[in-house]
């Protein structure tokens, strides 16, 4: 049994790319992350596994004190986009990663290929289950694909903020 949780709101406005910067949560981050447990079972022995975000640590740390962090579950680098309005970023340059998703990266950040190699590493790698996995939109996304044994789709809608999808 694997449960995915993708951690839940963070103090930035809409419209600010932030992939791999370690925001503060909301300041509902109390009642936010209480929504969240709410929708897991008694886990047991399961074993926790955290993004080493601040964002997604607060969440593992409510389920268990005794959580682990993984870098690889971070989420993709967005480089110099990081921090900016999504309309600030040039227009030419978020055409060129709609064309080539896998293979752009924004100066000074990561490929959707580079994302999935760190991502399919964790997975390769996390034999054990029970598991709870508290990550973000683009790994988690990953995640799942390749726990259903599907194609990685970096397009594919990630799961809220919040939420929990459990797998097996």
């Amino acid at each position: 049994m694997i449960w995915l949780l993708r951690h839940t709101r963070v103090e930035i406005p809409a419209g600010i790319c932030y992939g791999r910067s370690d925001l503060p949560l909301a300041i509902t981050a109390m009642e936010d992350i209480e929504a969240s447990l709410a929708l897991l079972p008694p886990l047991g022995q399961a074993r926790v596994i955290s993004s080493p975000a601040q964002r997604c640590m607060c969440l593992a740390r409510a389920i268990s004190p005794e959580f682990t962090t993984d870098d690889r579950l971070l989420e993709l680098d967005f480089g110099v986009w990081e921090g900016l309005a999504w309309n600030d970023v040039p227009r030419e340059a978020l055409d060129a990663w709609a064309a080539d998703i896998w293979g752009f990266a924004a100066p000074e950040g990561e490929t959707g290929t580079a994302l999935l190699a760190r991502v399919s590493g964790f997975w390769a790698a996390t034999p054990e289950r029970p598991l709870v996995i508290v990550a973000h939109g683009g790994p988690l996304r990953l995640l799942r694909q390749l726990a259903e044994g599907r194609a990685p789709d970096l397009l594919e809608p990630p799961l809220g903020l919040g939420a929990v999808l459990r797998i097996g």
